[in-house]
């Protein structure tokens, strides 16, 4: 049987950084071919094609540039897809990507490195090696984007990055990895039950959605907070709190525009009929604003921007929350 077809799709980030002729300080500037060039044996289980789409820091994304590269993976003609790019914001593409393609269609697998090529111990081919045999596997399809690092499969859904610098900084706290390469096999024994069905952007514009922290003391939104924003996600305490404080500033702005709570730790659910002080998750929800359920702040933010551009009125955002975790 012929190898699979996979098209790689580079991005810029860590994994193409090296340092400019006379400086120490890395910056992106290689292209797929050469990231392809440095991995041995890549090529014995897929057909490999490789086109560069940006070559820029992750942190340079843009929820278009996102949009605009889930076209070219509809439109494209392949068995498998393998997306590099920084590290920083690779948690927030594959998510974005899970929600705009469904799980239809062939693997399409994001990886990075932690460690750019000039430095010993460079994680980038290994990591790009492990991701070209995930997406050169069928059990990979009907999943959803996959994330692939370290040897470990992780669903977008629950992927994030946990560690500054450490070649093991991505981990999903509410599921754990999915699968794993193990001497290049591919083992994907924990495959998702259910996925949602997929969102379309509609429109030039994107919505523009804010995202607040709350801390010790934090006293009420300001107007300046929400200004020209169409939603609003609040990282908050524990399973669901914030300060008794400013809680009316919060249901004031939700009155204007959909305000999303969620959890500022990283794991674990909000509650919903645990705890009925001022400013606990009963408050925040007897006044209309909507639980982030399992979400941690940026992919709730994800969530809430690709709802508003497709639409979406409150109570199908509330649903669609409910639903995802």
């Amino acid at each position: 049987m012929p190898k699979p077809r996979v098209l790689v799709l580079a991005l810029g980030g860590t994994i193409a950084s090296v340092p400019e002729s006379g400086r120490s300080a890395a910056v992106p500037r290689l292209g797929p071919e050469e990231l392809l060039a440095a991995v041995p044996g890549i090529g014995e289980s897929a057909r490999i094609e490789a086109e560069s789409l940006r070559t820029s820091p992750s942190g340079d994304l843009t929820v278009r540039d996102v949009t605009e590269l889930a076209e070219v993976i509809r439109t494209r003609p392949a068995d498998g897809f393998v997306i590099t790019q920084g590290t920083d914001t690779l948690e927030e593409t594959s998510y974005l990507l899970d929600l705009l393609l469904g799980a239809g269609g062939p693997p399409v697998v994001l990886t990075g490195a932690m460690r750019n090529p000039s430095l010993p111990g460079a994680d980038g081919p290994a990591n790009l090696l492990a991701a070209v045999r995930v997406a050169a596997a069928p059990q990979a399809e009907g999943l959803g984007p996959l994330v692939v690092l370290a040897d470990e499969i992780h669903l977008a859904r629950y992927v994030r990055k946990s560690h500054s610098s450490s070649v093991t900084a991505f981990d999903s706290p509410n599921a754990g990895p999915v699968g794993r390469v193990h001497e290049g096999k591919v083992r994907i024994p924990l495959a998702p039950r259910h996925h949602p069905p997929p969102l379309q952007v509609l429109g030039e514009r994107v919505p523009s959605v804010g995202i607040v922290k709350f801390g010790l003391g934090s006293g009420p939104l300001l107007p300046q907070h929400a200004a020209g924003h169409d939603g609003m996600v609040l990282e908050v305490f524990g399973g669901g709190h914030v300060p008794s404080f400013a809680v009316d500033s919060l249901a004031e702005l939700n009155e204007r525009i959909p305000v999303v709570f969620a959890g500022r730790t990283g794991g674990g659910e909000l509650y919903e009929a645990t705890y009925g002080f001022p400013g606990s998750e009963q408050d925040l929800l007897g006044r209309g604003l909507i639980s982030g359920v399992a979400f941690d702040g940026v992919k709730a933010r994800l969530l809430l921007t690709v709802l508003l551009a497709a639409g979406a009125d409150r109570p199908a955002i509330k649903a669609r929350f409910a639903a995802e975790p």
